[in-house]
This record gives structure tokens, C-alpha cells and sequence, in this order.
């Protein structure tokens, strides 16, 4: 194809060719046949691309394929470490630097407790790994800064420090503390940490359905798409996802205003609430704030309530989300949630699967995607979802003072919790999102930057229904 594909990282770019071809085989039932070729499918020949070598490059992409078939299936998480490809990062801690200039003083060693640092024959200061605890008391008092806490991106991206460095010098995840947002996927710059893949479940659904004539199968889209696949118009990807398989195609931001108009009514009644529609921040308030679990909203996510809707609508319904979220996928396994929604997809697997079946989008006609409001297609940026609730409450005529705290990423999601734990927060509604920018910094998608949020906004303006009512009186 002659477009030129679009993505923020080069190891965007190779989980994306694994996807692909995984997929193409998946389509052509030759994949069982083929699922130890697609190594090398990859990287032909005898010269690596990114590794030292051509066989331990194809042996992570071995355990990449593993991944896109499901992975660990004993593990729950749907974020899994790739070992053999975490190995390319210096040891994580505190370390003595070349600043270090041997002085005299040996302020590092006095303040030590536990007797991690000596000293060569030239007076240089060296920290013993096994005894250091990381306190960093050394680094500071030493007058030169030569001591410092060297971090790995995983662990910098990881805002809920669920993962730790393991004996074998990798990355390890605390399943209890892992909210499953996909930061750490997104920022490791070797790819060694990635998430499971459903992408096979999705073409099996789509494929048993023959046609669709044994049973309909719905694509729920999230409405941060429309910040994705930039070298097309919208209407080209709808269309894209009816050639691939779908029935049709309808906006998981319809599924926002019926959350919205629900949510308001709640929060009115209950006088306080936390936001339930990422799930990366409700499981964040369950490992971390567990007390607080009580004021999070009933309501399912704008996914699993629209999902539910269709399948009253439709019993035989199978549902496929797609969009830019990793925690959705490990949010469709709830039991909450597990009857309505089949699987989940992101922008990232959509992509591979458009071009494992050769289709050019960019030469499709344009369908309509239209089934929302303004307000439910907002929801997929910061801000978006205190807005949809005040609208909520205007159009219900619900005479309640919104005082919304909107926290853009999982940082100021955790300032608002603690707050609220002590009885010092200032509001009565506190919207989480776990990524920063909100669904459209979602680790599932093909890129991230500051325009997606003018993209989305500029969505939601086009939207022919203008209220959460006019959206919500259509389906009824």
C-alpha cells in the first residue's frame, strides 16, 4: 500500500507488523501451520534490524506472536513482560557517577545505615547493590550530586508503581498495584513490555458469523478515533470496518450520554461521586483506596452500557469495542461486564487489521458514523465527562450545584482521592482518568499528542444530535 503509516514509535511499528501478520494467517486458517515462520517472516535473512543479533531478535518475536495469541493465559493481567527482551537497561537505583571526585569528607559513607558504601583505592565512593535500600540519603549529601537515582522508563511511566526490578535485572509487575493502563507499554523503548491481544477472538467472532447471517456482530467505536488514522477521513475507517467484517458500527459515545444522564441523577441524589467510566481509575481506587470504593458510581462504562442496550436489543448480538484502551480489555473480564461486551480491540490492532485483509482504506467510500451528542463524544478527553454532567443535570432540570474536579492522569486522580480520604476536597464529583489528556492518550493508539484534543472537540461540534436527550431519545 502507498500510505505511509503513522505511528509515534518504531516499536509501535513492529508490534504492529507482528498483529498483521498473525492476523493474515488467522484469516486464511493457515495460521497454526505458519505460527513459528512469522519470525522470520519478519526479519529475513542474517542481519538483525534492532538486536545484536537475528536470532535473539526473532526469539522475542516469538514471544510477541505469543502475546497477540493471548499470552499468559494463568496470568490475569493483560499486561505481561516480555523477559528476554528486558535486558537492554542499566541496573535501576542509586549509583555513584564519574562526577564523583573522591573527596575527603565521605559524607555518602556517614549517612549510610546500612554500610552500602566504600571506597576504592582512589577514593571513589561504589554502592553494594545487595545492602543499598534505596533511601537515598547518600545522593543527598553529597556536595558534587555524583550520586544518582537512575529510573527505567517503565518505572518513570508507572505513576502507581506496580513495577519493580526482579533478581534477573528485569521488569516485574505487581498484579495487586497494576491498573492495567498500558503507560509502562507505551514508554518502554524496547517494547519489552506489551499488552495480550484478543485479535483472534475478534476474527473467529467475525468469521463464524458468516456474513453475519448466523448472528449480527456490532463495533462499539470509541470517539477518540477521531484523532486516529489521520491519513484518512472517518468515514473511509467506518466503512474500513464493515469491509473487515462488522455489522455495523455504533459510538461507544452514545453509550457517554446515557451515561451522563444517569450519572447526574446519582450524583444529585448521593450528593457525592467518583466517575466509574475508566477503568484504570476504578481499579486504582480499589488497590490503592479501597475505603473509597462506596462513593464510585454504579453506572457500567459508556462501552459496557451501550454493549447492553444492543444485546437487550439483540440477543444473538456479539459486541467488539474498539478503542485506545488496554485496562478495557482486562474491563471486559468482569463479571459485570463479561456478559455484553465479546471482546476488545485497540487503534493499534484495528490498523493490523485492515491491512492483514489488503484493505485500503483511503480508496473507501465514506459511511456516517452519528449516533451521539457533543457531550458523549467529549468524554473521550479531560474535561469532557464534568462537562456531560453538568449538561446531565441542566437538561433534566436537576437543581444540584456540580462542583467537578476533572484529574488528567493518574497523578491528579490520586492528589483528588487523598483529599477527599481526609475530608479537604473542595468538590462534589471527581472525574478520573488514568491517562493524561484522557482516552485520547490511551496506550492503544496510533499516536499521541496535544491536537488529538482539537480533533475530538472538533467531532463532537459536527454531532447532529446536540443534546444528551435528542442522543438518548433516538434509541428509545
Amino acid at each position: 500500500m502507498g500510505v505511509l503509516r503513522k505511528f509515534d514509535t518504531k516499536v509501535q511499528h513492529l508490534k504492529y507488523k507482528v498483529l498483521r501478520e498473525v492476523a493474515r494467517h488467522a484469516w486464511n486458517d493457515t495460521l497454526l501451520e505458519n505460527v513459528l515462520n512469522i519470525p522470520e517472516i519478519i526479519v529475513p535473512g542474517k542481519t538483525s534490524t534492532m538486536r545484536c543479533c537475528v536470532y535473539k531478535e526473532r526469539a522475542i518475536l516469538a514471544q510477541r506472536v505469543r502475546m497477540v495469541m493471548g499470552g499468559d493465559k494463568d496470568n490475569p493481567n493483560v499486561i505481561e513482560v516480555i523477559d528476554i527482551a528486558c535486558d537492554e537497561c542499566p541496573s535501576a537505583g542509586y549509583s555513584v557517577t564519574d562526577s564523583c571526585r573522591g573527596c575527603l569528607a565521605h559524607r555518602c559513607e556517614d549517612v549510610c545505615k546500612f554500610g552500602a558504601i566504600t571506597f576504592d583505592q582512589n577514593h571513589v565512593a561504589h554502592i553494594d547493590k545487595s545492602k543499598c535500600v534505596d533511601c537515598g540519603q547518600c545522593a543527598k549529601v553529597c556536595p558534587f550530586s555524583a550520586i544518582i537515582n537512575r529510573k527505567r522508563p517503565c518505572q518513570l511511566a508507572c505513576k502507581v508503581k506496580a513495577i519493580s526490578i526482579n533478581e534477573d535485572n528485569a521488569a516485574a509487575i505487581d498484579n495487586n498495584k497494576c491498573i492495567q493502563c498500558g503507560a509502562c507499554v507505551y514508554q518502554c523503548p524496547f517494547g519489552a513490555i506489551t499488552d495480550k491481544s484478543y485479535i483472534l477472538d475478534v476474527i473467529d467472532i467475525i468469521k463464524k458469523s458468516e456474513n453475519n447471517k448466523k448472528y449480527k456482530v456490532y463495533a462499539v467505536v470509541a470517539p477518540s478515533i477521531s484523532s486516529q488514522f489521520v491519513y484518512a477521513k472517518l468515514g473511509q475507517v467506518i466503512t474500513g470496518m464493515k469491509e473487515l467484517g462488522f455489522y455495523t458500527i455504533i459510538e461507544a459515545a452514545l453509550g457517554a450520554d446515557m451515561v451522563a444522564q444517569a450519572e447526574s441523577k446519582e450524583l444529585a441524589e448521593k450528593g457525592f461521586l467518583t466517575s466509574s467510566c475508566c477503568p484504570a481509575f476504578v481499579q486504582y481506587i480499589k488497590s490503592a483506596f479501597p475505603d473509597l470504593l462506596p462513593l464510585v458510581s454504579h453506572n457500567l462504562s459508556p462501552m459496557a452500557t451501550l454493549a447492553k442496550y444492543i444485546k437487550k436489543t439483540d440477543e444473538t448480538a456479539k459486541v467488539v469495542f474498539i478503542g485506545p484502551c488496554t485496562a478495557k480489555k482486562s474491563e471486559a473480564q468482569l463479571d459485570s461486564v463479561k456478559p455484553y461486551v465479546d471482546a476488545v480491540l485497540t487503534f493499534e490492532e484495528l490498523q493490523a487489521l485492515y491491512d492483514s485483509k489488503d484493505i485500503d482504506i483511503t480508496t473507501l467510500a465514506e459511511d456516517v458514523l452519528d449516533n451521539a451528542s457533543y457531550f458523549g463524544r467529549i468524554f473521550a478527553r479531560s474535561g469532557g465527562l464534568s462537562d456531560a454532567g453538568a449538561q446531565g443535570l441542566k437538561e433534566q432540570n436537576i437543581d444540584f450545584d456540580l462542583k467537578a474536579v476533572a484529574c488528567d492522569g493518574i497523578e491528579e486522580c490520586r492528589l483528588a482521592l487523598l483529599k477527599k480520604k481526609k475530608n479537604v476536597l473542595d468538590a462534589n464529583f471527581i472525574e478520573g482518568m488514568a491517562c493524561v489528556g484522557g482516552c485520547i492518550g490511551g496506550a492503544g493508539c496510533l499516536t499521541h499528542g496535544a491536537k488529538n484534543k482539537t480533533e475530538v472537540d472538533k467531532y463532537g461540534r459536527e454531532a447532529f444530535e446536540k443534546t444528551i436527550s435528542d442522543a438518548i431519545a433516538v434509541i428509545k
